[in-house]
């Protein structure tokens, strides 16, 4: 093993065979995959590398890893035999007596395997099938028939959302109820990073195991902006890597049976605002769709002051779709379980998959991907008076702004060089946004280590 010239940390270099849905890729696909340039696949590949080789790391600046190993490199070769993956410099930590991790491999051949699919599925050559709603749907639909999580069986499948910088107790909560969701023969799918998203797995896995369940399924989903600030935690034995948020948070949807909020910060909030912004439109008044935000006894005012915004800005009627449940995981296990047992009946009377839910409308608005730069954020429309859905939409915008300043690479260049983003709306809204914000900067949610620089404005 020996040591890069810039840093003290063990590095390795090495060579490995992906095997299991991954053996071959096309000349093309390692074409792109092998493109160092502005417009090539190589970087984000070796980004994306890094993140799972560094899997369990508690930093969430996507530079860090990056800084403590400059000399990192993957390269990917097409052989007459098969796929090879060459390693130079990699993170010693990915490595056991010279052998790369089982489970950090498997980890890299899912990067590799995702980005090989959308360089080619999701060029600028096909940029027309995802104009529309349909075509994107399809698009999310693809890449996870690719990666071989849409498997046929009964319903079970929860997807747990929740903040990466949480407190103890609030992380030994969500450990406790992935415990008892586990216990009732759910699998759990998160965003793969530590947390809220690691405490419900690292929970399921006890139970699983005392209920001898063979096949268990910890399913982590991620997105290139997003991986290299939250590794993969070492519990996920499935990774997608979607191309953007919006076909990250589409993905939840699609597959999941049920969804638990825990606490968190301006992401956990996103992504209550994008489901309840779909749940809440006409012509998904009828579907089943079990939604609970739950936390310990201690997170009570955090739920109540959520539950005070969703009221003001989405109306009473968003109360309807979502339930809160505190310091009770055994509760929120058995309202799952009853929710999704609703989800089977619906389904099958819709004559719906279980696997992934074309069920459910998700508008064009919720799809289309959001660059937030600083003109985007100013221009968003967060004033009384529009449709319910239309609102969250925009709102949804605002929180993916603050997170993409707060821990991804290209957000966090254009906050450095331009300043803050400005965001503005009605007084009442805005006072209720920035002192929700605020709320997350006091506990500690928004960075896990350091000082927490605001990388927006509100402006009444």
């Amino acid at each position: 093993m020996s040591d890069s010239a810039t840093s003290t940390l063990p590095v390795q270099d090495a060579r490995i065979y992906p095997r299991g849905g991954l053996d071959v890729l096309s000349r093309t696909e390692v074409a792109r995959l092998r493109d160092a340039s502005s417009g090539g696949m190589h970087e984000l590949l070796r980004r994306c590398a890094l993140a799972v080789l560094t899997s369990g790391s508690a930093s969430d600046d996507p530079r860090a890893a990056r800084d403590l190993y400059p000399h990192f490199d993957i390269q990917v070769t097409q052989q007459d035999r098969g796929l090879r993956i060459d390693l130079f410099n990699a993170p010693g930590m990915a490595f056991v007596d010279g052998e790369i991790i089982r489970g950090v491999a498997e980890l890299l051949f899912a990067v590799v395997r995702d980005l090989a699919w959308t360089a080619i599925e999701l060029g600028p050559e096909y940029a027309s099938n995802l104009e529309t709603s349909e075509g994107i749907t399809d698009a999310v639909f693809g890449l996870l028939r690719n990666a071989r999580v849409l498997k046929p069986g009964d319903p079970n499948l929860v997807v747990c959302w929740g903040g990466h910088s949480i407190s103890r107790e609030e992380y030994l909560y969500s450990k406790q109820v992935g415990y008892e969701l586990g216990l009732r023969g759910m699998d759990i799918c998160t965003g793969c990073g530590p947390g809220a998203m690691k405490g419900p797995m690292k929970g399921a896995t006890i139970a699983h195991a005392k209920q001898r369940r063979s096949r268990p399924r910890y399913i982590g989903i991620t997105e290139p902006g997003i991986i290299a600030a939250e590794s993969p935690n070492p519990i996920v034995n499935e990774l997608v890597i979607m191309p953007d948020i919006e076909k990250r948070l589409e993905a939840f949807v699609r597959l999941a049976h049920g969804i638990v909020v825990f606490p968190g910060g301006v992401g956990t909030a996103e992504e209550i605002l994008y489901l309840l912004g779909i749940l809440l439109r006409e012509e998904n008044a009828g579907l089943p769709f079990p939604l609970i935000l739950t936390g310990p006894t201690m997170a009570a005012p955090y739920f109540e002051q959520i539950d005070r915004f969703l009221r003001l800005t989405l109306g009473e009627a968003a109360t309807s779709r979502y339930e809160i449940v505190i310091g009770d995981p055994a509760a929120v296990a058995r309202k799952m379980d009853a929710g999704i047992r609703k989800v089977r009946e619906a389904r099958i009377a819709a004559k719906d998959s279980f696997y992934f839910n074309w069920g459910i409308h998700i508008p064009l608005e919720f799809q289309r991907p959001f660059v937030p730069t600083h003109e985007a954020m100013a221009a968003l429309d967060l004033h009384h008076g529009r449709p319910a859905p239309a609102l969250a939409a925009d709102l949804r915008r605002a929180f993916s702004g603050i997170v993409a300043g707060n821990v991804k690479e290209e957000g966090m260049r254009r906050v450095e060089q331009y300043g803050p983003f400005l965001i503005h709306g009605d007084a009442d809204m805005m006072q209720a946004l920035d002192g929700l914000l605020r709320a997350f900067v006091e506990q500690r949610r928004m960075k896990i280590a350091g000082e927490y620089k605001p990388c927006y404005r509100v402006v009444a």
